[in-house]
């Protein structure tokens, strides 16, 4: 368990000050703050640049402190690249001021990542993050529930803890989320859930993600209805197995079970894509950045399934 809050900022007694880094990206959202819970892992980390990119202010959260000065660092050396090759004589200093005027004779501050540790899991993230929202006092644009959950095997072996602590990750962690944002919700802000394949096609060796991936998307339905009537949306992006660590793991695991390699099981699960192929990471923080377009309110409340062609159900 945490330690109880410090009253003074909202912060664990004994943790670091939150810490920020301007990054130089272009503007186009004003002040608008993004809230990423999962954003130090694999598919995280993508998704807080690509919407840092989108000149939103970006709040990461994760459980680890450490994991989440490494995505700072990650975000510094992103910014340095990026401000080297704007244009001759810019440099990562000039690079972090604020943004040039855009077209439209407005300007806003280089985006800037907000670092919140906290675990999801726990009914104390929706203080810590409520505080750490409240006190940047910006509207949050949208809010992505990306965390993770462990593999555990399939249904006839997967402990039954495994199972309850997987909706309590995906499914308690959305709706903690949700409770620690809303007050800094408006008009077409976006609650996007990061679900998966298993959910909508179940498969007997991924009991985990199928049980609490099909709950999120029940639970994303819901706060659409719930939301809606003040213009907020809810969305959930569903990737087929998407090419990461995680995935291997899973791969290493159905080998064994079956007596092949990892390469082999990975090459049967490619077959298994229209074009013979995983979705990635950086496909999937596309999706999840094309949200913050206004037009996206036609996808209220659906599920975007990127798959790579491998769903066979309607619709």
């Amino acid at each position: 368990m945490s330690p109880p809050l410090d009253a003074a900022d909202g912060r664990r007694a004994g943790a670091a000050a939150p810490m920020t880094t301007s990054t130089a990206m272009p503007a186009g959202h004003g002040p608008e703050l993004a809230v990423v819970v999962g954003a130090t892992g694999a598919m995280g980390r993508v998704i807080v640049q690509a919407l840092l990119a989108r000149g939103l202010h970006v709040m990461a959260v994760a459980r680890s402190a450490d994991a989440l000065a490494g995505l700072k660092a990650e975000v510094e050396a992103a910014a340095r690249g990026h401000a080297s090759g704007l244009a001759p004589g810019v440099t990562p200093d000039h690079a972090a001021r604020p943004a040039a005027p855009t077209a439209s004779g407005t300007a806003s501050a280089a985006a800037t990542l907000h670092l919140c540790p906290t675990d999801i899991a726990d009914d104390r993230a929706i203080a810590d993050i409520g505080a750490a929202v409240a006190a940047l006092g910006r509207p949050v644009r949208i809010a992505v529930q990306g965390a993770g959950v462990a593999t555990a095997g399939g249904v006839l072996e997967a402990p039954t803890a495994a199972l309850v602590q997987a909706v309590d990750i995906k499914v308690g962690g959305l709706v903690r989320l949700v409770r620690a944002v809303e007050p800094a919700l408006r008009r077409q802000s976006r609650i996007v859930a990061i679900g998966g394949h298993y959910g909508f096609e179940p498969s007997a060796y991924a009991a985990t993600a199928g049980v609490a991936n099909a709950a999120l998307a029940n639970l994303v339905r819901q706060y659409s209805w719930a939301l809606g009537e003040r213009g907020i949306t809810a969305h959930l992006v569903a990737p087929g197995p998407a090419d990461t660590e995680r995935l291997h793991r899973v791969a290493a695991a159905r080998g064994a079970r079956d007596g092949q390699s990892t390469a082999e099981v990975l090459e049967a699960m490619r077959a298994e894509s229209a074009i013979g192929a995983f979705t990635t990471p950086e496909q999937i923080a596309w999706a999840i950045a094309l949200l913050c377009d206004p037009q996206a309110d036609a996808l209220a409340g659906g599920t975007l399934f990127m798959d790579a062609g491998r769903r066979k159900g309607l619709p």
